[in-house]
């Protein structure tokens, strides 16, 4: 039993999409999330740049002695995970590694598409794993950077979104892949707008993947929290504004009003 909270970051508000399957799973765990919203996106900036935020965001969270990190974001995943793992001193998991291992865990996949930021995909982490696992799959990376602001403004139906996703997974119907991993915590959100395009495609979410095996790392190292006491959940910011608020509210299905706090983490 262990009654420290949880950490979890991200650029922004879509690692919230993670913090609900957290949640979800593991009910009477507090959380400490940490959006930087006054630097968000990552997925424009440099690797050195994106490494120097995240190790910034790692202190912040070891400060409020959590138990673990969870990397709920995938540009940070790809770009600075190697960097944090060492810098941490609490077991740290990223988005990448489950998202991947869930994609071929059947070992039956041959086409594999990924989707997420310009940095996620250039950074070619995704394919990398991918590789390390199956050498004979065939890998198609697709960034899309429309998504995100779509997703932020609400636009999660209707003509501007669905044009958007005819125009990115054009690519992914004419290779006919077998499974599509969805690189960006945002994506689920639009999940319902994919799959009419996709139809049977099997879609993986990386940030459901992670929630997953972070439940199962707790449970196996017998350091999940007491059945007996209740969460406490802490919501921190580099920037508040209503619209934030509102943003963060979308994805995590639940009233934040008065709960969200900004911090200053330089």
């Amino acid at each position: 039993m262990d009654l420290r909270p949880i950490g979890v970051f991200d650029s922004g508000l879509g690692g919230l999409t993670v913090v609900k399957e957290i949640k979800r799973l593991l009910p009477n765990e507090s959380i400490v999330y940490l959006g930087d919203t006054a630097r968000v996106p990552y997925g424009t900036r440099s690797k050195k740049t994106v490494t120097e935020f995240s190790l910034q965001n790692i202190r912040f969270l070891l400060k409020k002695k959590v138990k673990c990190i969870v990397i709920a974001c995938n540009t940070s995943s790809a770009l600075a995970y190697t960097r944090i793992k060492v810098e941490t001193s609490v077991p740290t998991f990223d988005v990448i590694g489950p998202g991947v291992r869930a994609a071929l865990s059947n070992g039956l996949v041959k086409r594999i598409g990924v989707i997420g930021t310009r940095a996620t995909i250039g950074s070619h982490a995704y394919k990398k794993a991918i590789h390390k696992g199956s050498s004979k799959a065939s890998i198609l990376e697709v960034a899309c950077p429309l998504f995100v602001p779509l997703i932020e403004e609400g636009e999660l139906k209707g003509q501007l979104i669905e044009y958007t996703v005819d125009k990115y997974l054009k690519p992914f119907i004419q290779m006919k892949i077998d499974i599509l991993i969805l690189g960006c915590t945002h994506y689920p959100l639009i999940k319902s707008q994919l799959l009419k395009k996709l139809k049977k495609i099997r879609i993986v979410d990386s940030g459901k993947t992670a929630a997953k095996e972070l439940s199962i790392y707790l449970e196996k190292n017998k350091i999940v929290s007491s059945k007996n006491k209740k969460p406490r959940d802490e919501f921190f910011v580099t920037d508040l504004t209503d619209r934030f608020i509102k943003v963060a509210e979308m994805f995590l299905e639940e009233s934040l009003q008065g709960k969200i706090k900004k911090v200053d983490i330089n």
